[in-house]
């Protein structure tokens, strides 16, 4: 009996940690408002099930009215099995939208067999699920990427595209009509892994992008895996890092004026929060190497 208590407990202590987090993330970005339509895409793999199931709970209790709407885009890969989403959702008293669109011969089609198929089904998704969301009314579109998805695409813009760039928790489309938003922008992947077990969500596995071999998002998970295995903390320093830029201490011209910049006493704007001629935060280097500083909003402890 006490097994099953302790289990129940860590259940519950998990649940509840997700929730903060996603709350806090929403909170801090102003993703969800009142009277919001919320689309949430489900694709069947466990980050957008636990989506959708912290974001019910959390309208349960949140100050404001929202909607939810579950929608699924069928991509026709072989082999997928139509009617685990609907039955799921169906039991859950969810309102749902399935829509069957065939861009797995498309893409098959178009990319050379070996090469990355990810690029070409994004965009094509992408342009399906902004229609889906004018069908429905949605004033929100909720994509389940999580923390370390963000840093992922932090790396890949870095080391492959020369860009300072990761995925932003809330965003406008080229178009400017719709809202993209993460909730799960502030959720590291093993927290999900163990939740989906906890909750026995039907996993449905990619077989168009995610049987790929030896992708480099992959290689991206896999270093910094292997950096918190063997320096713990410095994933949640990094993602830390993205909640506090200094344009001063960079190199692009466009976000910091190096050309115009003379000598003042008075300061005003980023010029004030920079550190000035200081590099490197020695103080607090020495603090988080402690454990004793959190900067900022985001908080993994909470």
């Amino acid at each position: 009996m006490s097994d099953i208590r302790k289990v129940v407990f860590e259940e519950n202590k998990l649940e509840k940690k997700l929730c903060r987090l996603v709350g806090q993330a929403i909170g801090d970005f102003g993703m969800i408002e009142d009277g919001d339509k919320v689309m949430v895409c489900l694709s069947g793999g466990k980050d957008s099930y636990a989506m959708l199931d912290i974001l019910l709970k959390l309208r349960e209790r949140a100050p404001i009215d929202f909607e939810i709407v579950a929608v699924n885009l069928d991509q026709k890969q072989p082999g997928f099995p139509e009617d685990i989403l609907p039955n799921y959702l169906k039991a859950l008293g969810v309102q749902y939208h399935i829509e069957n669109q065939d861009t797995y011969s498309i893409v098959k089609r178009v990319i050379p067999e070996g090469k990355t198929t990810c690029g070409l089904c994004s965009r094509l998704r992408r342009g399906i699920l902004y229609r889906v969301a004018d069908e429905l009314g949605a004033t929100k579109i909720a994509l389940g990427h999580h923390r370390d998805d963000i840093l992922e695409t932090l790396l890949l813009n870095m080391f492959f595209a020369g860009k300072l760039k990761g995925m932003p928790p809330k965003l406008r489309s080229d178009d400017g009509k719709h809202i993209v938003i993460r909730p799960l922008a502030y959720v590291p992947e093993k927290l999900l892994e163990r939740y989906a077990v906890d909750m026995h969500f039907p996993i449905i596995p990619c077989n168009l992008c995610g049987s790929q071999p030896n992708l480099q998002r992959g290689a991206m998970k896999d270093m910094l895996r292997e950096w918190e295995k063997k320096h713990p903390g410095r994933v949640e320093n990094i993602f830390r890092s993205m909640h506090h830029i200094v344009p001063s201490h960079l190199m692009d011209g466009e976000a910091f004026d190096f050309k115009n910049l003379e000598i003042s006493t008075e300061l005003s704007g980023i010029a004030a929060r920079s550190t000035g001629d200081k590099a490197i935060d020695e103080t607090e280097i020495d603090e988080l190497a402690c454990g004793t500083l959190i900067q900022g909003s985001y908080n993994p402890s909470l």
